[in-house]
């Protein structure tokens, strides 16, 4: 890029006209900073970045910045917004200064993953075959019955391997003392995957020698690992693997084509997808081709019209009777979207105990469930300090921060809470964890989360890396790139 090739000339100049980039008069506000300790100092892991950073002068870190963001359109990475009426495409934009994971950190997160999609798919597989976690009552049988995500059509299903999880986006929040805590869970199709990965190119370039001395893991070998994956639960030699997308206007459709395009594999809507002598078939210039793995970027329900939702035009009739006959398989299989039910997450813990007989490594925020009379109570009484939750929205959607709210929000959301208690949960507010960001000419700390991708084929690999999300907005706490949040990359440390 551009500012590469300026940045030497640009250092010189910074040390005589003593315009140098600096942190100095950076405030971490009492907030957890991921950078800084209260005192100043720096963390572990951030101390050959910074060293550099202080190096170059203003004007050129803030022109690779911009660099950053301009590469960004001229490559295409975007999302679509369906709810704004002047355009729904927009890029996610990234912010150069990274978040930075020393090893020993990273090894606990890791483990704790592991730990969680181990319980969650034996949970999947047993809530559809022999539901034994439920005649136990440790989760009300009620509770899955009534998740919208829950589909009895999959009742005695075995997916390829007994993997029901493949692919999941487990997204972990920091509070003031600086642990790691599970803020949800995402298995039906997690999304951001290609941020992560473009983001780490852009850092390569915008501070090639700082991740060269930092010792910092890859994460370029996603796709491979994907395709892996995706190979395995074939069980077949060679088999043919497409990615099955919604269609150009979904919001995520960047990312389905960019995948496809790094594993090599086709990218196909319903249009190119036909059942047809118990098996699904590809259309292709050269007549049908037999599809043996759809990793698919469309919601369960959306799947098969004649199984599921009737009125779905992005599905392919027929196609789920070809899986349980173990004819194609599929990527996340149909039905673990009930994993994804907020108040369902809520009993992770329970379901680890329960299937491993162990303690959560890594524990979920502190929830209430409004399905339980005294949770409920509570909730309603102290609305004003928590943060209340729709049991199957995303994006930011659906959601109530109570200190931020109206009163009249406030009044709405116990109406709706009354009204449907088993579809709300609510966490205390937690001041997420900070990282010091570009804004301007100068840096301000902005709250992240972190989304780390797990994938479950031949045993559970924890990519090490994931989407940092930022919200750009000064004290917001919302990062969904759909709310006006941004992304950054993620140093995982050897």
């Amino acid at each position: 890029m551009q500012f590469q090739s300026q940045s030497q000339g640009n250092q010189t100049q910074s040390q005589s006209q003593g315009n140098s980039f600096s942190f100095k008069d950076y405030q971490t506000d009492n907030f957890y900073d991921e950078m800084f300790t209260a005192d100043g100092q720096t963390r572990s892991g951030y101390d050959q970045f910074k060293q550099r950073v202080e190096q170059l002068s203003r004007e050129d870190v803030i022109s690779r910045q911009h660099a950053a963001e301009r590469a960004l359109m001229s490559m295409g990475i975007t999302f679509n917004v369906y709810s704004e009426g002047e355009g729904t495409e927009r890029i996610m934009p990234i912010d150069i200064i990274p978040r930075v994971i020393p090893s020993d950190e990273w090894n606990r997160v890791e483990r704790g993953l592991i730990q969680r999609i181990q319980a969650i798919n034996l949970f999947l597989n047993d809530v559809y075959n022999d539901q034994h976690i439920l005649n136990d009552n440790v989760v009300p049988r009620d509770l899955i019955e009534s998740s919208k995500c829950f589909l009895p059509a999959c009742m005695g299903l075995k997916p390829p391997k007994d993997i029901w999880c493949h692919i999941t986006g487990t997204d972990l929040i920091r509070g003031d003392d600086g642990q790691f805590m599970v803020l949800e869970d995402n298995l039906r199709c997690p999304s951001g995957v290609s941020y992560m990965l473009e983001n780490r190119e852009l850092l390569k370039q915008t501070f090639p020698e700082v991740l060269a001395r930092t010792g910092v893991r890859p994460v370029s070998d996603y796709p491979t690992r994907l395709l892996q994956l995706l190979q395995h639960i074939a069980d077949r030699p060679d088999p043919t693997v497409v990615v099955l997308t919604p269609g150009i206007y979904n919001s995520a459709y960047f990312e389905h084509s960019y995948l496809a395009q790094q594993m090599g594999v086709e990218l196909v809507d319903s249009r190119d997808l036909v059942v047809s002598g118990g098996y699904v078939k590809m259309r292709t210039t050269k007549g049908f081709q037999t599809v043996d793995v759809i990793y698919r970027r469309i919601d369960d329900t959306f799947l098969d019209p004649h199984v599921f939702n009737p009125e779905s035009l992005i599905g392919i009739p027929g196609i789920f009777e070809v899986y349980k006959k173990g004819r194609v398989a599929l990527a996340n299989a149909p039905g673990t979207g009930v994993a994804d039910d907020k108040v369902i997450y809520a009993y992770v813990p329970r379901i680890i105990k329960y299937y491993l007989g162990e303690e959560a490594i890594i524990p979920n925020v502190q929830t209430y469930i409004c399905r339980e009379e005294e949770d409920c109570k509570y909730v309603l009484e102290n609305i004003e300090q928590l943060v209340v939750k729709e049991a199957n929205e995303a994006g930011g959607y659906g959601m109530l921060i109570g200190p931020k709210a109206t009163k009249a929000d406030h009044k709405l959301f116990r109406k709706k809470i009354k009204e449907n208690p088993r579809n709300y949960i609510a966490q205390p507010t937690i001041s997420l964890s900070r990282v010091p960001t570009i804004v301007g000419d100068h840096t301000e700390g902005r709250h992240v989360d972190f989304r780390p991708y797990i994938l479950y084929g031949d045993g559970i690999n924890v990519i090490p890396g994931g989407l940092t999300r930022v919200a750009l907005r000064k004290g917001s706490l919302v990062v969904n790139s759909s709310q006006g949040g941004g992304g950054k990359d993620t140093w995982v440390l050897y």
